[in-house]
């Protein structure tokens, strides 16, 4: 039943991605919100249900966007494996791992999408990728971190409410 949030939240992330922060460019970079909360969720400890998240936001991206369907879901899959990695380890500051899994994430992403694009005859030289495209998107991802944390967390605490302990 839990599970079922996850409908109206990516398909309003879906909503929001394509109308609004799309819109926010930075260069030739754009944010990529699905990320982000794909992030932000899998970071949450006591959040058994990121795997079925990233599948569908994978799958609602893919129809929205120009971009092969395996590029998305693999990059969003792999997004919430390294998430899942950081979190079974030492790391006990969870705003550095979401750093961390939104730069490595990021660049994963936009690494397959160039891989894609080169194969399908739209060529872009690495540079100018890097310098237009991937560096601005990773800033304007970075910048989204924080407040997405903070709302994902209070949705968290929403549907996974913590049991008294008596």
């Amino acid at each position: 039943m839990r599970t079922l949030v996850a409908f109206p939240v990516l398909i309003l992330v879906v909503i929001l991605q394509s109308a609004v922060i799309s819109r926010i460019r930075l260069l030739a970079g754009c944010a990529d919100l699905m990320l982000v909360i794909l992030a932000a969720w899998a970071l949450k400890t006591d959040i058994d249900a990121s795997w079925q998240w990233a599948f569908l936001g994978g799958i609602l991206v893919s129809f929205v966007s120009r971009m092969p369907w395996f590029v998305v879901l693999g990059g969003y899959f792999g997004v919430v494996a390294l998430a899942h990695l950081l979190r079974r380890r030492v790391w006990q500051a969870p705003v550095l791992a979401m750093f961390s899994v939104i730069f490595v994430g990021t660049m994963f992403m936009n690494l397959g999408a160039y891989v894609v694009l080169q194969f399908l005859s739209h060529p872009i030289t690495l540079n100018d990728a890097l310098g237009l495209i991937v560096l601005p998107s990773l800033l304007l991802n970075l910048l989204f971190a924080l407040p997405v944390y903070a709302m994902i967390r209070d949705l968290a605490h929403w549907v996974y409410p913590v049991q008294e302990v008596e």
